[in-house]
């Protein structure tokens, strides 16, 4: 897929709500070949450094003689003061700034989900925002033009799943920035949900605003891991070419096996639905319920961990007891949506409560509450276009065909496990952090 179409901005999360290295620190990637210097770890809760820290603490070198373009959001901090790396670099004098891009949700994070930031110019600093939630490679490019960028920096805290729309906006930044022959840097952050690849992988024919590409539902990667993986998969075949000089300042003093609530380190919201690491971990496999006519959680203080609606009741709570899904458990639950689906309705439902998060797998989980759902009541339905939504976010038509045809979770989840295995071995190479 070479560019993202108008229509595939209203197919990103508006569509879903609306229709219904661096010195001591650096992995440098030049041609292909990575250069990853030794870590500098600090071990300990509260003592993982991000990009953004490791950068700063080497007074922003890895941009000296640069006039760069910032893809930020409230999540690109520093850890000193979590401050934003904007702010902070204009304030020390060291780093040009032609323009920072706004994903969805915007650069200061004022709009909610579906929507972004109009270009402006911000107050504090006086850099110019341009509006990029939904950019294509060809928007990119212009707006590389206009703000007169050398390099392109990325710096937002990603939460796993293939349909949060950060990394696609990296990926068409990346493929603008390729067209060019313009650097790109990650300044890397942990993956809250760990390293671990799960769920079906997108096929030909279901790309869209929260899908453009080839990976797994639950991806496992950091954005500096998937930078590589992108670069080294598809860029040329949408831009002609790679990237020719993309680095990743690398987190240190962080694994992969270790998910963000275990770190002890401030949660910054990514997005306004996003407000707990509990919600990141349950995410890759609750949101599916965007697809449905249950409301996922919006509009209340629990997103995505509350799921129902106005005709459930206690029976889907008490069957799904019985499934003894790893890592969590089931609460009956009663809620009155605030907005969004069944808003100003009481519904019966459940809460998602995580007992061992090490153990959760949500795609899994998520796929046993639906077809729970389709056994117990007949007011279960999709949304929209008789199912496109399902089939958009699990990337391809066989989620649903299996379900319509009554096939159990098992053997749902089981369908998907060979090309997961397959686009596990190929995602190795381009791994920065150990599992």
């Amino acid at each position: 897929m070479n560019n993202t179409s108008d229509d595939n901005r209203r197919l990103g999360r508006r569509g879903f709500l609306g229709a219904a290295a661096l010195s001591g620190a650096g992995a440098l990637t030049i041609g292909g070949t990575q250069q990853a210097s030794a870590a500098t770890a600090r071990p300990g809760r509260h003592r993982f450094q991000c990009g953004a820290d490791v950068a700063a603490a080497d007074g922003w070198k890895v941009f000296a003689g640069q006039r760069i373009g910032v893809i930020t959001n409230p999540t690109g901090v520093v850890r000193d003061g979590l401050r934003s790396i904007v702010d902070v670099m204009v304030e020390s004098g060291k780093v040009e700034i032609g323009g920072v891009f706004g994903p969805e949700h915007g650069f200061r994070g004022t709009a909610q989900a579906g929507q972004s930031e109009e270009t402006y110019v911000d107050e504090r600093t006086g850099v110019t925002v341009y509006d990029a939630y939904g950019a294509t490679i060809d928007k990119f490019a212009s707006y590389y033009g206009t703000a007169g960028v050398d390099t392109i920096v990325f710096d937002i805290q990603d939460v796993g799943a293939r349909f949060y729309t950060y990394i696609w906006t990296m990926y068409n930044a990346m493929a603008a920035a390729a067209k060019l022959g313009k650097r790109f840097v990650v300044l890397d952050r942990p993956n809250p949900v760990g390293g671990q690849a799960k769920g079906p992988v997108l096929k030909d024919g279901f790309t869209s605003g929260v899908g453009l590409d080839k990976i797994a539902q639950q991806h496992g990667m950091t954005a500096g891991e998937l930078a590589r993986f992108f670069n080294g998969e598809f860029m040329t075949t949408v831009a002609g070419k790679k990237v020719a000089d993309l680095e990743v300042v690398q987190v240190q003093g962080w694994s992969p096996d270790e998910l963000y609530a275990d770190t002890g380190a401030p949660w910054i919201l990514p997005s306004p639905n996003m407000p707990t690491p509990d919600t990141a971990l349950l995410y890759p496999g609750l949101c599916m319920f965007e697809a449905t006519n249950l409301s996922e959680g919006r509009g209340t203080t629990r997103p995505f961990e509350l799921i129902g609606a106005p005709y459930v009741d206690y029976k889907w709570a008490q069957q799904l007891a019985g499934e003894q899904l790893p890592g969590v458990e089931f609460r009956e639950a009663y809620f009155n949506p605030t907005f969004s689906k069944n808003a100003g309705k009481v519904c019966g439902g459940v809460q998602v409560h995580i007992i061992d998060a090490g153990r959760v797998d949500a795609i899994r989980t998520a796929t046993t509450m639906m077809t729970a759902l389709r056994d117990l009541y007949d007011g279960f339905d999709w949304r929209g276009d008789a199912g496109r939504w399902i089939n958009l976010l699990t990337g391809s038509d066989r989620f649903l065909k299996m379900f319509t045809a009554g096939d159990s979770a098992a053997q749902i989840v089981a369908a998907w496990q060979p090309e997961l295995q397959a686009f596990d071995r190929t995602r190795r190479q381009y791994l920065l952090y150990r599992r």
